[in-house]
């Protein structure tokens, strides 16, 4: 893989940027927005992993920021593939544990409960959003439909996480109507 020495080219100055595998897109291209989308849930990972949380879901959480880069990268290059379907399964193990340490959930929650909870809860908005610019790419192009089933499955992991980390965290808050 070359690296990058000099971090700016002006190549994009005037509104497009390359892909990987050389094409040149337009910088608002619906590509692009995922491609930004699911760099901006890493990054929301990222500050999750900088609160204080335990050990396993620290781990869970890593692996997660690989498997987005990996996604990130799949995006990047028109036709590859990078998310398998052990992707999908390693998600749906963890949150199988994960869960099994909760109650069931008998009142929705309000996002919060801690900052661990909290930064979770905004990891997993951005995720919903990530995956509805998915879902919007695949009308123009075909995308791996693993890819998707693994943003649907993260946010529900990091749902769950969220009710674990507020539970640990002082308790979930629980929605009151009206």
């Amino acid at each position: 893989m070359a690296r990058l020495s000099k971090i700016y080219t002006r190549t994009g100055d005037k509104g497009t940027t390359g892909l990987a595998d050389g094409s040149r897109v337009e910088k608002d291209d619906q590509r692009m927005q995922a491609i930004g989308e699911v760099d901006e849930l890493n990054s929301f990972v990222g500050v999750l992993l900088a609160q204080d949380i335990p050990d396993k879901a620290r781990d869970t959480l890593t692996g997660v920021q690989h498997a987005l880069f990996d996604l990130g990268g799949e995006l990047a290059i028109p036709g590859s593939t990078a998310i398998t379907p052990k992707y999908v399964a390693t998600l749906e193990q963890a949150l199988d544990d994960f869960n099994q340490e909760l109650p069931p959930l008998k009142e929705f929650i309000l996002p919060g409960g801690g900052p661990g909870a909290a930064a979770c809860h905004v990891a997993r908005s951005v995720c919903r959003r990530a995956e509805r610019c998915l879902v919007t790419l695949t009308r123009d192009v075909e995308v791996n439909q693993e890819s998707r089933r693994y943003i649907n499955r993260l946010s529900d992991l990091l749902f769950v996480l969220a009710r674990v980390l507020a539970r640990r965290e002082g308790g979930e808050v629980y929605w009151k109507r009206g």
